[in-house]
This record gives C-alpha cells, structure tokens and sequence, in this order.
C-alpha cells in the first residue's frame, strides 16, 4: 500500500473496542490520534492518558477543530446516526463500527448524510479480511469451485460470567437481534462476499444460558441470488469460543475452523489439503484502506450502502424468528421502517 500523509483522528466512545482500533492504528503509520471524547471524564482522561492525545471538554469541540480529519466512531449503535451525521456536517470524514445502526432507516439516513457532505463513511467489518477467506475468495473468482451450492458457517462464544450485563451491547434495546446483530452479523458478511447476495433469510433465536432480555443464540436459512443456500449459527452460550466456516461448490470445497485451520478438497480426489495462511492484521487492513480514501485514494470496501443492506439480513432473520416465515430481502428494504 502506498505511502500517505497520516490522517488526524479523534476517537469517539471510549468502550473496550475504542482500544482495539486505536492499538491497530498505532500499529500504522496512516494514523495520528490527536483528540477524543466520551461522556464519561474517567475512561476519557484514561484514554487521553493511554494514548497521548488530547482530552476533549465535549463532542462539539472536536466537530470545531478544523485539524482533525475523521471521527473512529464507536458509539453505541443508537447514537450512530447522532453522531456520524454531526461529523459529516463538520466536514469530518467517519470509520464507523458494525452495525451500521439498529434500523435501516437510520443506517440510509446515515449513508445519505456522508454522501450528502461528501464525505468517507467506512464501516469495520474486518472479518472478511482475514487471509484464509481471502484465499477461498480468490479460487472462488478463479472459478475452481464451480457453482457455489451450499455452506455453512458457526461464531460461537462463552460469555457467561464474563460480560457486564448492563452493558447496550447485551441489551434488547441497544443491539436488538442479541448475539446474531452483535456478533452473527460478522459471518454474514463474509457469507454473502463468498457466497454472493442474500435474497431471502428464515431465522430462528433463543435465549438458553445468560441473563437479560436478548437471544444468545441464533441461526439463520440464508438463500443467495445463485440459488446457493447457507446457514449461520451464532451463540454467547458455547462452553468454548470457535469459529467455523465451511464452503460447499461443485467442484472443490473448502472447511475453515479455529483450530484445524483451512483444509482444501477437489472433486474426484480424496485427498484432503492444508491450506498454509499467514493470519494478517486485518483490523490494520481496514483502518489503512479508511486512510486511503480519506486521503483520496480508493473508496473502503464496505460503506454505507452495503451495510445498510446487510444490516437488512439480519432484520429479515429478527422478523422470520418472530413471525415463523421466510422473509424476502426486498421486503425489508422496501420497508421504510424497518
């Protein structure tokens, strides 16, 4: 990737995961976090500390000072559109984490705004990146598997006495859809860039081992515009953390999980190979790619627009579970509610 003049960013929300992009970005040489800010003068003065940047007084001050290129947006997801629309008016350009919003409605509004102002909107979904989807992509492309029929893909985490319940990621109203929006939404990105666009979804949740108001598990029927099928499964009640995700053509087929790695098989051949990969820093990946364009090289991979359709995935699974039918993806987005 070619050389630019770092961007100066201020970081806004100071949670755990405004710490895993701000070590990514110091593991650039893209990034210079010069501000930041949350409501809270404790994890402010915290971060200000941990990452020699300046302690803003409010959100405001960091919209007025002209210095500061973008926003790391990790706010909770029903401020997104809050925030990320004050930033865009600012002339501020916004990396945004998944997803997008809790609505589609809001996610469009989103997405019209930073158009509107012309401004960079990139939205952090970094599984995609990792380097054995990437290998499976590419023999995808180079037609090896021949038609796509079928794949299966399971996130699973053990969140039980290891979370904080008060937490909006754990709550009905703050990520509503529980573990599939939190977490679910994750695997079905990297479904549909395997797979091809989801056009149709049933969904099914439950809420069997942690406390609160929110599924901790959830699975998904997913059917793709190729006429493949896929399914999803996504738990905060795993004994353990895997990840599996399994990829199911006519000719070859590939099976990833968390500890047997990336193992590759062609039709007519019991021979079953190990596919070396390096593991990449893809949240690096998708921070340098946000500087790029910021810097007017490149759009990001996954913007507005996509993640309001995918955030529309995960809607139709919450309306299959809730109403017992399949949903189409077009009545979704044609909802201008949803």
């Amino acid at each position: 990737m070619m050389s630019i003049k770092p961007i100066n960013v201020a970081c806004l929300g100071m949670g755990w995961w405004s710490d895993v992009l701000a070590d990514a970005m110091q593991r650039s040489d893209k990034f210079v976090i010069r501000s930041c800010y949350t409501r809270s003068a404790d994890k402010r003065a915290a971060f200000a500390a941990k990452y020699g940047c300046a302690e803003a007084k409010s959100y405001e001050e960091i919209l007025a000072d002209d210095s500061i290129d973008a926003i790391i947006n990790t706010t909770p997801n029903n401020v997104h559109l809050e925030t990320t629309k004050q930033a865009a008016e600012a002339g501020k350009h916004v990396f945004l984490d998944k997803p997008i919003a809790n609505t589609l409605a809001e996610g469009r509004a989103i997405t019209e705004a930073c158009q509107k102002a012309g401004v960079v909107l990139a939205l952090g979904y970094q599984r995609r990146r990792e380097s054995q989807f990437r290998w499976i992509k590419k023999q995808i492309d180079a037609g090896i598997f021949g038609k796509l029929v079928n794949a299966e893909a399971n996130i699973s985490r053990d969140r039980l006495g290891k979370i904080d319940l008060s937490s909006w990621r754990y709550q009905a109203e703050g990520m509503p859809g529980g573990v599939m929006l939190q977490i679910g939404v994750h695997y079905v990105d990297v479904l549909e860039y395997l797979m091809g666009p989801i056009t149709a979804v049933s969904g099914q949740a439950a809420q069997l081992v942690l406390p609160g108001d929110n599924p901790d598990v959830a699975s998904l029927l997913l059917q793709h515009e190729n006429g493949a099928l896929s399914t999803v499964n996504a738990s905060y009640a795993s004994a353990t953390e895997n990840y599996v995700m399994n990829i199911y053509g006519k000719e070859a087929s590939a099976y990833f999980d968390l500890r047997g790695g990336l193992r590759f098989i062609k039709r007519g051949t019991e021979t079953v190979e190990q596919i070396p990969f390096d593991k990449n820093d893809t949240f690096v990946d998708e921070l340098d790619e946000f500087a790029m364009a910021v810097r007017g090289h490149g759009t990001p991979e996954t913007g507005g627009d996509y993640a309001t359709r995918s955030l529309g995935v995960i809607r139709a699974g919450i309306i299959s579970a809730r109403e017992g039918r399949r949903v189409q993806l077009s009545e979704v987005l044609a909802d201008p509610n949803a």
